[in-house]
């Protein structure tokens, strides 16, 4: 039996007595304590006896596995503290029973143990609080995607359920109209009838892209691709918004640019209501006599559309969260649902659904803005970027339109639209 192994035996009774005493509170504690204690110490003078540390490391990783819900969610390291603790105690124990000599030695011998005990303790509880984040985090996961589809599975009932008795009312209002057209109508009559005509008008789009949302949700959205021009669809959209272009005095330029008369697939529908989402949303966040641009240029493989204003700009770190459905910056208090007017609100889906088109393309879209500022207007780029298709992806369809993508196009020129 080695020297140190001899002083170590000698302090066991006072050291157990001692760290006790002090890191337990009430005789149950101490009892469970003390036999935890005599493992720790049986295997430090195995340690000392053997010079290999490594004997420490079963108690340790059997400590760290016995940590509380309680411990491992608060934010000390308490088994670490214990261990720090157990070696403070230690120290002073040798200090008081042994003489300076002894004491230098059995320390001398017992440093190494604890640094490793200190050290494999640091990393068992660490990897303890891990894995318990981890499975927390799975678990706040599991909850949300669950809520995610509750969520959808609202959006798609409730779609389907307004959009029967929708029906029956903009049915009725129509023959409502009709009849009273036939006899003279007074300003009260036809503002009446004009307003449910826009009322139900706006609510069957509402309802529409809620069946969207649904359908990009549960991955299910279908595209019908067929021979596109983006020149011709983006002068769709410019004559669908003139009206509200000259009500709000902003100035709208289209830009050709190359690849923009250039034939490719997709579906023009969707496309259209992508490029119309993305332009309201401009519309909306960019104050009266503001500009509006739609421009672009023809990557490798890919059409990059950008469509920028000088309105009040999105902060950094909304700039991906626009994308979500439902979600609105601001005040949720100052919401309106106007479609187009100066920070006109709505449900916020329009471009949750401008983003399920272009990824349902193999495309991609962001954003990009220097902040939000209602006094500066540092404006927003949205980028689109669109893969070129020579042929759909559909091998019926790609038959039928095989004459149209074997024949060289000529590419026609168009002169930028612009309105004010």
């Amino acid at each position: 039996m080695t020297n140190e192994l001899v002083l170590l035996q000698t302090i066991r009774p006072i050291w157990t007595h001692r760290v006790l005493q002090s890191l337990a509170r009430g005789a149950g504690l101490r009892e469970d304590l003390r036999s935890q204690l005599d493992q720790f110490f049986n295997l430090l003078e195995e340690a000392v006896d053997t010079g290999d540390p490594a004997w420490l490391d079963s108690v340790i990783e059997i400590w760290a596995t016995s940590l509380t819900q309680t411990d491992l969610e608060g934010g000390t390291s308490n088994l670490t503290r214990f261990m720090g603790e157990l070696m403070i105690q230690t120290q002073e124990v040798c200090r008081e029973t042994l003489d300076e000599a002894q004491a230098l030695t059995l320390m001398g011998a017992l440093l190494p143990c604890f640094s490793h005990a200190y050290e494999k303790t640091a990393q068992a509880e660490m990897q303890v609080k891990m894995a318990f984040l981890s499975n927390e985090l799975a678990d706040v996961r599991l909850s949300l995607e669950k809520l995610d589809r509750s969520k959808s599975d609202f959006i798609s009932v409730a779609a389907h359920e307004l959009r029967t008795p929708l029906t029956l009312i903009e049915g009725y209002a129509a023959m409502l109209r009709e009849s009273l057209e036939q006899s003279d109508l007074g300003p009260a009559e036809t503002t009446l009838i004009n307003g449910i005509h826009n009322g139900t008008r706006r609510l069957r789009s509402i309802i529409d892209d809620m069946i969207d949302v649904s359908l990009i949700d549960n991955n299910m959205l279908s595209l019908n691709h067929q021979p596109v021009w983006i020149n011709r669809l983006l002068m769709v959209l410019a004559g669908e918004v003139n009206r509200t272009l000259n009500e709000r005095k902003l100035s709208l330029k289209l830009i050709d640019f190359e690849g923009s008369t250039e034939m490719i697939f997709g579906d023009p529908e969707r496309l259209l209501q992508l490029f119309r989402n993305i332009l309201i949303n401009a519309i909306k966040f960019t104050p009266d006599g503001g500009e509006i641009s739609i421009d672009g240029r023809k990557l490798p493989g890919f059409l990059e559309v950008t469509i920028h204003d000088n309105g009040i700009g999105i902060d950094q770190e909304d700039q991906a969260a626009i994308f979500e459905k439902f979600s609105r910056l601001g005040d949720p208090s100052l919401h309106s649902s106007g479609k187009t007017k100066f920070k006109g609100g709505g449900p916020g889906l329009g471009l949750h659904i401008a983003r399920g088109i272009v990824e349902a393309h193999n495309g991609a879209i962001w954003v990009e803005s220097p902040g939000y500022d209602e006094t500066n207007f540092p404006g927003s780029t949205f980028h689109i970027l669109l893969p070129i298709y020579q042929e759909p992806p559909d091998e019926k369809m790609a038959r039928l339109f095989a004459p149209l993508h074997t024949t060289p196009s000529t590419e026609r020129k168009t002169q930028p639209y612009e309105t004010v």
